[in-house]
């Protein structure tokens, strides 16, 4: 198999391809061609950015360098979820991103130290930073999801628990049909994905590992373990942030803090 490495005129060329999006929006009057102008250009700059970086954290290869990126990473992530949500409440971030610097970790180290404990030092960037980069992406948006079927269903049903509470529940009684909900709706997407993958799409990795010439059945064996990992961090981010909120919002005394919450 042979790795087909791309010259500046032919990611010009890609480029071009661009132009049916800003077609279609003079077309339709939608207003979008700023728009797409600004992200196209934010696409090749981030990605660029973003590759010189990786660059030399792969030739420098120290472990500090990689746990600082990894960090810098959570962080943002962490950040990004809670600011998806649609409501808010204090200690909203600290939740987020204790949920996902745990649960991304905690995976991610057990794939880099007990599946390819033959292959890699847990900090060799050439694994650490893909595998925590698929992981954040995907559990973000559980966590997002999740997040906010929580907050949105404590509200509009916010008689029934102060009533429940009331007639003598206790906090857990009280939310734990709200907690159920948050968390199967959090983990519904990462379950459509294992449902078609293979069929209806090929993942991001299988197919960036094709593309550079390796083997089909290879290919796919580290989509597997991808796929496992993600769905397993996703579960444990969703139940985390759900949980941590659920203790911010109900104190020991069984009472339903609904004034914390804020659109």
């Amino acid at each position: 198999m042979t790795y087909i490495d791309l010259t500046y005129t032919q990611v010009a060329a890609a480029a071009l391809l661009i132009l049916i999006n800003g077609a279609i929006s003079i077309a339709l009057r939608l207003g979008m061609e700023r728009t797409l102008a600004w992200a196209s250009v934010r696409t090749v700059l981030q990605l660029w950015l973003v590759g010189l970086v990786l660059e030399w954290v792969f030739q420098v290869d120290r472990w500090y360098i990689v746990l600082a990126l990894l960090t810098l990473m959570t962080l943002i992530a962490g950040i990004t979820a809670g600011q998806r949500n649609r409501r808010r409440f204090p200690g909203i971030w600290f939740n987020t991103i204790v949920s996902l610097w745990a649960a991304t970790w905690l995976t991610t180290a057990y794939v880099l130290l007990v599946v390819l404990q033959d292959t890699t030092s847990w900090y060799q960037p050439q694994y650490a930073i893909p595998l925590v980069g698929m992981v954040l992406g995907n559990s973000l948006n559980g966590t997002s999801i999740g997040l906010n079927s929580f907050t949105d269903t404590l509200v509009s049903h916010r008689e029934q628990v102060e009533m429940a509470l009331t007639l003598g529940a206790s906090r857990w009684e009280a939310a734990r049909t709200p907690v159920q909900h948050a968390v199967r709706t959090g983990m519904i997407p990462i379950i459509n994905s294992m449902m078609v993958v293979g069929i209806v799409s090929l993942p991001g990795m299988m197919t960036g590992q094709l593309l550079s010439g390796t083997a089909p059945i290879a290919a796919v064996k580290y989509q597997i373990v991808i796929m496992f990992l993600i769905a397993s961090a996703t579960a444990l981010c969703t139940v985390g942030v759900v949980l941590l909120s659920f203790l911010r919002l109900f104190n020991t005394e069984h009472q339903f803090l609904f004034r914390r919450i804020s659109d």
